[in-house]
């Protein structure tokens, strides 16, 4: 297949959300195009889209994204510039992603895969295990809250969103005692350092693709898919289906609080999941091994098994 490649004159545009870590990963994106390529920098063009999420995290920012209607609030806006053809491809956290893409479009590109840990952040205690009693954790994340309200339901906990540096900024103000980040957006932007410690997935299974940037395009855009094969890291894309098939059986969002970890052994592809109650109050867990072939099944089945043993409303608030 010949393909015409991006020049200066007719740039491959980059479609991403404008904050810090959106352009960090869309710049990582373009290095490594670049790189694989073998093109220069001005053969690609970033172009920034404002979202919806990115105007109501303004208005709304001590509303918890679930009263928000959080579904697509990250990706409407750049998923209809791609297909209006005003930009060719789209970088995202995949861990932010729906897991069904619209009409039209697929994210089957993913990046090798970063840290999947979450970072406890705190200018006051060095670790989770150190918080005392009473303590004020602030996270807008559902799955982070109700993993803590299962172990240390003695934590107070509040909402706090927006932006790593906004979330860090809240934080020297005395917002809260600590917060948690993902340790593969302060890696991304250098700011690594800020990370009292990194909690390892046995004390807190991360979300489903945490640490892995994924890149949507148009399906019917071949050029896209020959030039995007270029940079995509199979372990990640496989790792990526497995937990995103998992998330999927469990017809989960942001909204649900699910995690899950895959990892490659060999030739067998590993998989841990729970799910919790928004509150805290149960925890029901499950893993399970495949061959890589079979990862997207696997996903699949460990799912519905939570699924089927949770029962009805297990996710509603009480």
């Amino acid at each position: 297949m010949t393909v015409t490649l991006p020049s200066p004159d007719s740039p491959l545009k980059i479609g991403t959300r404008g904050s810090p870590l959106a352009l960090a990963q869309a710049h990582e994106t373009r290095a490594r195009l670049m790189a694989a390529l073998d093109l220069p920098d001005a053969a690609f063009a970033i172009v920034v889209i404002h979202t919806t999420g990115d105007d109501r995290q303004m208005i709304n920012a001590d509303r918890p994204l679930k009263e928000i209607g959080n579904k697509g609030l990250f990706t409407k806006e750049i998923e209809e510039a791609m297909l209006r053809g005003d930009i060719d491809i789209a970088v995202h956290s995949t861990k932010d992603m729906p897991t069904e893409q619209p009409a039209g479009l697929v994210l089957d590109t993913f990046l090798p895969r970063e840290d999947v840990r979450d970072a406890f952040i705190s200018a006051k205690y060095d670790s989770l295990a150190a918080l005392p009693a009473g303590a004020v954790v602030g996270t807008s994340s559902l799955r982070r809250k109700a993993q803590l309200m299962t172990t240390r339901p003695d934590l107070n906990v509040v909402e706090f969103r927006g932006n790593v540096q906004t979330r860090l900024k809240k934080l020297e103000e005395g917002v809260a005692d600590c917060s948690f980040l993902a340790m593969a957006g302060l890696s991304r932007l250098g700011l690594a350092d800020k990370a009292a410690s990194a909690i390892e997935p046995e004390e807190m299974l991360p979300a489903v693709a945490q640490g892995a940037i994924g890149i949507e395009r148009r399906a019917s855009d071949s050029r896209a898919a020959h030039l995007l094969a270029a940079i995509h890291d199979d372990a990640c894309g496989t790792r990526v289906l497995c937990e995103r098939a998992f998330l999927r059986a469990l017809d989960g969002s942001c909204e649900t609080p699910i995690a899950a970890l895959s990892e490659i052994v060999g030739t067998q592809i590993h998989l841990r999941g729970e799910i919790l109650r928004p509150d805290g109050s149960e925890r029901l867990q499950t893993e399970g091994l495949a061959t890589l072939d079979a990862a997207e099944e696997l996903g699949r089945k460990l799912g519905e098994q939570l699924l089927a043993q949770a029962g009805k409303g297990f996710f509603d608030f009480r």
